[in-house]
C-alpha cells in the first residue's frame, strides 16, 4: 500500500540542505550592524534547526505561535523554518502598523514569542506577548538563531499537511485584521506552482523586493529554497539600491507591487541619463502584483529595462497564487505594445487552480491554495468560503481562457501592494469631533496603484482642515492606511434606506478608464 508522504514547507529546506550544503543561501542586508551576513544552506539548515531547539527550551509547544515583526532580513528566512518547520505557527506581522494594531494581532493570534527588530523595540515594548526578543545581537538573539550544536536536537514533531504552517493577518471588510489561516499544503502546493511557472532553478538570484511579512513572500522564499537558489535580502525598498544589487549578486528575479516597479524605472531613467548601464538586460524576471499596472508602464519594463514582466493575481487567502500572466511562445512576434496590453490583465489560472465568475460579476476559485479559514473567525471564514469556492471579493470577467479583474466589490483598497480597509479608515475619521459623516475610497495614483481619498462631511458649526482630518488618522492608524487627500462634502451619495453608494463616489476618479481596479 502506498505511504501518503505529509507536505510541509521543511521539505524545501531539507533537499537545499542535502544536495548542496556548501551553496551561498543567503546574503544579509550588510546596512544591519547585527546581521547573519553570508550562510549556506547548510548553516540556513542548522540555524533552523537550533531555533526549533530554543523554542523547546522557551516551552513554545507545536502548534503555539511565534510573531516576528521585522523588515526583510536573513532571521526571517531563518524563522520560516526553525518556527513553521519545526511545527509551530509562524505569525508574520508588518513592521508598519503601530504598537496597539500589533498588540492586536499578538492577542487575537495567541502568540507567546514576539520577535521584533531593533528599529521598532522601543516602540513595541509594551505589547503584550509572554516572551519578546529584539533581533540586535543580544544574548537572547543570539541563542534563538545559533546553529544547533552536536548532541542537541530539537523535539520535532509529527508532520501534518493540514497542520496551520502561518497565520497571516489582513486588512479587508472589517475594521480589524483578520487572520488569514495558511496550512502546509497550502503553502507547499503554493510554492510549488509558483516555482514552476515562473521557472525557478538552482541558477536563481532572488532578491528580496517583496515583503517577507506579505503573504510569507508569496511563497517565493519556499520556492528558491527548494532549488537552493541564492536569497539576497533587500531591507528597504529604494530604485537604485535594486539596481546595484542586481548588478553585484547576478539578481535574476524579483517580486513586488508596482510601486517597486516605479522605483526601478525611475532610478533606471536617472542612469540612461548619466550614461551608466542598466544592469540585468535579458536576465532578470520581475513578477508583479497587488494591482496590474497600466500597460505602457509594463511596456518600459520590457523595452526600457529589457526585463521579463510576469503578472500575478492572488490574495493573502489563496497563499496567493490564483492566475498567472506570462508572456508565452505564440506572442514572440507581436510588437511591444500589442504584448504590454495582453501582459496588464491577471493571467490565466494557475496550475491546479479553478477560476469562475458567478452571476452577479465576482471572481471564484478553487485550489489547494486555498486557506483554511480565518483564525478564530468561523462566521467570516462562512463567509467567503462557499459550496466549495472562495469568494474573492473582487468583480471581473474572462477574455478567453485570461482573468480580466475590473472591479472591486469588497471594501478594500490596494495601494503599494498592501491592503487598507476603507472600514477602518471611517472609524478613525469617526472618532475627530468635527466629523459628521466620511466615506473611504480608492482613487487611481501614478505611483502606488490606488490612494486612499477620504470624502468627509463636517458637523453642522464645526471646522477641521484637511491637514487636521490626515493628522488625527495618523494618531490612530500605521500611516500607510491613511488618506493622502481629503475632500469635505456637503452631503454623500446613499440609497433610500441610507446606505454610502461608494460605486457613485467612486466613479468620477475613475472615469474613463477601462477597469475601476488599479
Amino acid at each position: 500500500m502506498a505511504v501518503l508522504v505529509p507536505l510541509t514547507i521543511s521539505d524545501f529546506l531539507d533537499r537545499a540542505a542535502s544536495i548542496a550544503p556548501e551553496r551561498i543561501a543567503v546574503v544579509d542586508e550588510p546596512s544591519v550592524a547585527a546581521g547573519l551576513g553570508q550562510m549556506t544552506y547548510g548553516e540556513l539548515a542548522a540555524r533552523a534547526r537550533g531555533m526549533a531547539a530554543a523554542l523547546d527550551d522557551l516551552g513554545v509547544p507545536v502548534g503555539g505561535r511565534v510573531g516576528i515583526v521585522s523588515p526583510n532580513a536573513a532571521r526571517f528566512m531563518v524563522s520560516f523554518f526553525g518556527v513553521s518547520g519545526s511545527g509551530r505557527v509562524l505569525v508574520p506581522i508588518n513592521f508598519r502598523l503601530n504598537a496597539a494594531e500589533v498588540d492586536f494581532i499578538v492577542e487575537h493570534s495567541g502568540t507567546e514569542v514576539l520577535l521584533v527588530d531593533p528599529e521598532y523595540g522601543e516602540a513595541l515594548k509594551d505589547v503584550s506577548a509572554r516572551e519578546q526578543i529584539v533581533l540586535d545581537g543580544s544574548q537572547a538573539d543570539r541563542e534563538l538563531f545559533a546553529p544547533i550544536v552536536e548532541g542537541r536536537e530539537p523535539k520535532g514533531w509529527d508532520p501534518d499537511e493540514n497542520a496551520t504552517c502561518s497565520v497571516n493577518y489582513t486588512s479587508g471588510t472589517t475594521a480589524r485584521p483578520k487572520g488569514v489561516e495558511l496550512t502546509h499544503r497550502n503553502c507547499t502546493l503554493n510554492a510549488m506552482a509558483f516555482g514552476w511557472h515562473t521557472a525557478v532553478s538552482d541558477r536563481d538570484v532572488l532578491l528580496h523586493t517583496l515583503p517577507m511579512f506579505h503573504c510569507n513572500g508569496w511563497g517565493m522564499p519556499y520556492a528558491v529554497t527548494g532549488m537552493a537558489g541564492r536569497h539576497v535580502v533587500l531591507r528597504k525598498v529604494d530604485g537604485e539600491e535594486i539596481l546595484r544589487r542586481t548588478e553585484r549578486e547576478g539578481v535574476t528575479i524579483m517580486c513586488g507591487a508596482p510601486a517597486v516597479v516605479a522605483a526601478i524605472l525611475s532610478a533606471a531613467e536617472a542612469r540612461a541619463a548619466e550614461g551608466r548601464e542598466v544592469p540585468g538586460r535579458g536576465r532578470v524576471r520581475l513578477v508583479v502584483a497587488g494591482a496590474p499596472p497600466p500597460s505602457a508602464v509594463i511596456e518600459r519594463v520590457e523595452t526600457d529595462l529589457r526585463w521579463e514582466f510576469i503578472q500575478i493575481y492572488g490574495l493573502t487567502e489563496t497563499s496567493p497564487l490564483l492566475t498567472i500572466n506570462r508572456a508565452p511562445a505564440e506572442w514572440d512576434d507581436l510588437d511591444a505594445g500589442e504584448r504590454a496590453r495582453r501582459l496588464a490583465r491577471a493571467g490565466v489560472p494557475a496550475v491546479g487552480v479553478r477560476m469562475g465568475v458567478d452571476e452577479e460579476g465576482e471572481v471564484l476559485a478553487r485550489s489547494n491554495h486555498v486557506f483554511a479559514g480565518y483564525w478564530s473567525q468561523p462566521e467570516e471564514s462562512a463567509k467567503v468560503l462557499v459550496d466549495g469556492w472562495f469568494r474573492t471579493g473582487d468583480g471581473g470577467h474572462f477574455d478567453g481562457p485570461y482573468v480580466v479583474i475590473a472591479d472591486r466589490k469588497k471594501d478594500v483598497i490596494i495601494s503599494g501592494g498592501e491592503n487598507v480597509s476603507s472600514i477602518e479608515v471611517e472609524d478613525a475619521l469617526y472618532g475627530h469631533p468635527a466629523v459628521a459623516e466620511a466615506a473611504v475610497i480608492g482613487v487611481p495614483d501614478e505611483k502606488w496603484g490606488e490612494s486612499v481619498l477620504a470624502l468627509v462631511v463636517l458637523r453642522d458649526g464645526m471646522s477641521a482642515t484637511e491637514e487636521e482630518l490626515i493628522a488625527h488618522c495618523r494618531s490612530k492608524l500605521a500611516h500607510f492606511k491613511c488618506p493622502r487627500r481629503v475632500e469635505l462634502r456637503g452631503e454623500l451619495a446613499r440609497t433610500a434606506t441610507g446606505k454610502l453608494q461608494k460605486f457613485k463616489l467612486r466613479q468620477p476618479f475613475w472615469e474613463g478608464l477601462e477597469r475601476q481596479v488599479n
